[in-house]
């Protein structure tokens, strides 16, 4: 709105104009350039005048309410229509606010209109005292973008219905950076200005929903009643994946991981990763799974990877990580693969590779992980620098309804807590799918930070294709089963404005999808890939290559040269001149460089340096994390230092030699699930790397039960893929009570089979470091589940000599040491860990020289040739006994009875405690009796 002419200006100088005039001139006097020309002229004439005398006199150069009215002798009576005007143009700030903070509250997002929005009191002028003869006055549209200088309240109210209520929210004012939430703004109310959409865009939106709502019919009618976790009434998924896909690749992304559940996953693998048809009818054939060497998996848990070149010609790589049915444990999985990418890549890496996580309502609502990976998001040690996160919003969980579902108005609420822009979106507006999908790759890919995408739409069918939904939902399905589906809705938007899309060229383009689909269905894809690690000549396929060859059977040189193990030793263990380690640091590294010397034994934490150290120089990662694993949780490692008048931290083991490979720890968050999750995935894209997890206590895993037991244990024999991911559980009875005693060994040996694992129980620091060295230069990736010791790290009996580090090698089973005539030996004591140690004191306090105490270092698999080896060594008549600190029904015994039978066609006797419901008591006092007790029946021989 251009100013009126001077004569006419000067007649409205006391009406309900004068505030906003006014407040033009107080805007000028302090920036001359933040209004229009036309006024910074006329207050610039204004000025001269008033400094020549003129017709303004007493104007004052210094901005005071009223004050152009006041020197120009028009200054209403007090309470008059110009302090009204006033008023009113300070509501109309305070309205704008109002809209960007509440105006998702009336945004028209649910398809189906069952939820109606309704009128939010403050976006309405009644609020703030306002009528509508305030609507057509001419006021300020600051600080509205996009606006004009001179415009209506009206006007303004317009504007901001159409950014902020029409057929997409967002949640965004919790932003606290002032600079992000005007970049938001900006976009969003300007966004009514732009096209949305040209036409050959709309063509492809249409023809993308019309591709995914053919499929569904295709699998429906080949396979009536079958699984399949259909994405109908949820089709604009695929449309909205495209646009997303086009525009972060438009923006440097050319790699990205996606993690999903199985609703709409067969329709994402079909019309996004371009998996041929042919190939998913066969599945639910079931052709083909007697080629598949393991168990296999589900249709709908499979995992892809494909070359994929976008609507505008972008090129990216897509991968959808395979998954279990345990929905969002896939989230943190997907989170530590792109970390693995990125840090294997140089540069930037962030901005090139990307994480994509797709969700259902419920499920992000209700699933504490989803919390939890939140949470990683801008951890050193865990962020990936931004995941777009896709919400299926089909306003039901299986049969339960969104008020039974959250106690929150959105399934979102709990991603507020990043402070990150959260768009709900109606599913059935192409316009507004894309305007959300291209906002929402703009801002990963500037601020590299998480952002949402709630998409609106419902469920055709119960939770599977089988499921009656309307027992639960009448009212809902009634609505569901008369409402048109979402290709018709898209039809319908895109075509009923002038100048767009016609009907005929819909009507062609539907047509065509289904000539497309019956084509493709005689189709196969010859290049298709493995469906993670890439094809044979992928980078990250060759970096697979080498660990592919062995097993865990093969013999492992893990020696080091002596000299150059002690040189490396002395290097982790001495700090840099301008570094103020603690005074105790600082007496603790001059007793490892004693230990270096050869002047003390070593002990476990320079076993695990040592180990380090090696590894990394001879090239290859070490990644190690969990809670306060830097210090260690027993204050044994203290592998990160702090210098004590600055703060700054020091990683000697990641300084060692130019060129050497990262050495990383990170302190982890107070989560189990979320984080072992994340290095597992990181396991999957980066095999070349030793990747560490710490338990606090080993019993504490227990929280990450699902990643263990739906991912680490079964990858290979589920979806023939593997991991090296490592396990350190503290474990070990030292009266510390029921949760922090066991680890839970009977868990890990119970999921053994198929040399699935190892699991270990070391009781020598050299054993543990070959046993590292050995994980990390083996020719095949296999986890490693190791009971990690607490009181063993301080044993004075628990050392090693540095030469057993450098020439020695892992011992899966090691033969009593202090026996010299084993044609004497009455009984044969098979044990792990640090049991060992009590029952030798007892054994050589109380002379008894005819048991002979047998440590198996390595319980799976099961060295069944040294156990035979081993008791060929004793007579035929020694007593076979297993023995533990645990309860019967836990610890190693309920498979050891098992597979120690199958070996030597003898059953072994059990000793330790009795059968119990909780692993240990928390009295010291009866823990002592109870430790007692097993010993004393341990040695105790009949006459």
């Amino acid at each position: 709105m251009a100013p009126p002419a001077r004569a006419e200006l000067e007649s409205l100088l006391t009406g309900d104009n004068a505030a906003f005039v006014d407040e033009l001139y107080a805007r000028w006097s302090r920036q001359p350039d933040a209004v229009a020309p036309e006024w910074a002229a006329l207050f610039k004439e204004w000025d001269g005048e008033l400094a020549n005398g003129g017709p303004t006199p007493g104007l004052v150069p210094r901005f005071r309410p009223q004050s152009i009215f006041a020197a120009r002798g028009g200054a209403p009576a007090e309470g008059s229509s110009n302090t009204r005007a006033a008023r009113r143009q300070a509501m109309v700030a305070t309205m704008i606010n109002a809209y960007r903070v509440r105006g998702h509250t009336e945004a028209n997002i649910d398809p189906l209109g069952q939820v109606t929005p309704e009128s939010h009191p403050e976006l309405t002028i009644a609020y703030y005292g306002l009528t509508e003869a305030d609507l057509d006055v001419p006021v300020s549209g600051q600080p509205a973008f996009g606006v004009p200088e001179t415009t209506t309240l009206r006007h303004v109210l317009d504007r901001m219905r159409k950014a902020y209520c029409g057929n997409f929210g967002v949640e965004f004012m919790n932003i606290q950076e002032p600079e992000r939430k005007k970049w938001l703004q900006r976009r969003l109310e300007t966004l009514q200005d732009q096209q949305i959409l040209d036409v050959d865009e709309q063509k492809f939106m249409l023809r993308s929903i019309s591709d995914a709502e053919n499929f569904e019919q295709l699998l429906h009618h080949r396979f009536p009643g079958t699984k399949r976790f259909s994405i109908e009434g949820g089709e604009s998924l695929v449309p909205l994946l495209h646009t997303l896909l086009d525009a972060v690749g438009g923006r440097g992304i050319d790699e990205v991981i996606l993690g999903m559940a199985h609703r709409g996953r067969l329709n994402v693998l079909a019309n996004v990763l371009h998996k041929p048809i042919r190939d998913i009818v066969d599945e639910f054939e079931d052709a083909g799974m007697t080629d598949f060497a393991g168990s296999g998996d589900v249709k709908y848990h499979l995992g892809y990877t494909r070359a994929y070149q976008s609507f505008h010609g972008h090129e990216l790589t897509l991968s959808l990580a395979f998954n279990p049915s345990h929905l969002e444990a896939v989230d943190p999985v997907v989170e530590g693969r792109v970390r693995a990418r990125q840090d294997r890549a140089s540069g930037e890496s962030w901005k090139r590779i990307m994480p994509l996580l797709l969700h259902g309502d419920a499920a992000f609502a209700g699933q504490g992980l989803v919390a939890e990976v939140l949470n990683l998001s801008d951890l050193k040690g865990y962020r990936t620098g931004g995941t777009i996160h896709v919400i299926v919003n089909n306003q039901i969980g299986f049969t339960t309804s969104p008020k039974d579902a959250r106690s929150t108005p959105y399934c979102t609420d709990v991603a507020r807590m990043l402070a990150v822009p959260i768009f709900h979106v109606n599913g059935e507006d192409p316009y507004a799918v894309a305007s959300v999908a291209r906002l929402a790759a703009e801002w990963r890919q500037t601020y590299h930070e998480d952002v949402i995408i709630d998409l609106y739409c419902f469920r055709k069918h119960g939770h599977n294709e089988g499921d009656e939904p309307s027992f639960t939902q009448p009212l809902l399905y009634d609505a569901i089963r008369s409402h048109p589906p979402p290709r018709v809705m898209y039809a319908r938007r895109l075509t009923e404005a002038p100048g767009q899309l016609s009907r005929s060229q819909a009507d062609l383009i539907v047509g065509d999808s289904k000539l497309r689909l019956e084509a493709h269905l005689t189709q196969r894809d010859p290049e298709a890939w493995d469906s993670y690690t890439g094809n044979v000549d992928s980078d990250l396929g060759r970096t697979w290559a080498p660990y592919r060859l062995g097993t865990v059977h093969d013999e492992i040189d893990t020696t080091v040269d002596r000299a150059h193990l002690v040189s490396l030793l002395e290097r982790a263990n001495t700090l840099p001149d301008h570094f103020r380690a603690h005074r105790k640091i600082q007496r603790l590294l001059k007793q490892r460089l004693a230990i270096v010397a050869g002047e003390r034994p070593v002990d476990w934490a320079v076993a695990e340096q040592a180990a380090y150290a090696s590894i990394v120089d001879q090239n290859i990662r070490v990644r190690l994390s969990g809670q306060d694993s830097g210090r260690g949780t027993f204050s044994h490692r203290h592998a990160a230092l702090t210098d004590i008048r600055t703060g700054r931290d020091h990683i000697p083991l990641a300084h060692l030699r130019e060129g050497q490979a990262p050495f990383e720890v990170f302190d982890s968050m107070l989560s189990e699930a979320a984080v072992l999750g994340f290095e597992y995935g990181y396991t999957l894209d980066c095999p070349d790397a030793l990747v560490i997890w710490e338990a606090q206590f080993g019993d504490f895993a227990n929280g990450a039960q699902v990643i263990i037991d739906n991912f680490i244990m079964g990858t290979e024999q589920k979806w023939a893929r593997n991991s090296g991911v490592v396990m350190l559980l503290p474990h070990g009875y030292e009266g510390q009570g029921p949760e922090h005693s066991s680890a839970r060994l009977e868990r890990y040996l119970q999921l053994c089979a198929e040399d699935n694992v190892v699991v270990a129980n070391c009781s020598t620091p050299a054993s543990f470091f070959h046993l590292l060295r050995r994980q990390a230069l083996f020719a095949v990736r296999k986890p490693c589940v190791v009971m990690a010791p607490k009181s063993l790290l301080r044993n004075p009996a628990c050392t090693s000599t540095l030469d057993e580090l450098s020439s020695g090698a892992f011992r899966r089973l090691i033969d009593d040491p202090e026996v010299t005539e084993a044609d004497s030996i009455e009984r044969v004591i098979f044990c792990s860990g640090k049991l060992y140690y009590e029952l030798v004191e007892a054994r050589r306090d109380r002379g008894q020289g005819h048991i002979a105490l047998v440590r198996m270092e390595q319980l799976y698999p099961f060295p069944e040739d040294l156990v035979q080896a081993t008791m060929a060594r004793y007579p035929e008549g020694a007593e076979l006994v297993w023995c533990q600190e645990e309860p019967r029904n836990m610890g190693a015994w309920p498979m050891m009875d098992e597979w120690l039978y199958d070996a030597l066609g003898r059953v072994p006797r059990y000793i330790g405690r009795p059968r119990a419901a909780s692993p240990a008591t928390g009295s010291p006092g009866k823990h002592r009796l109870e430790q007692q007790a097993v010993i004393d029946e341990a040695l105790y021989l009949q006459a």
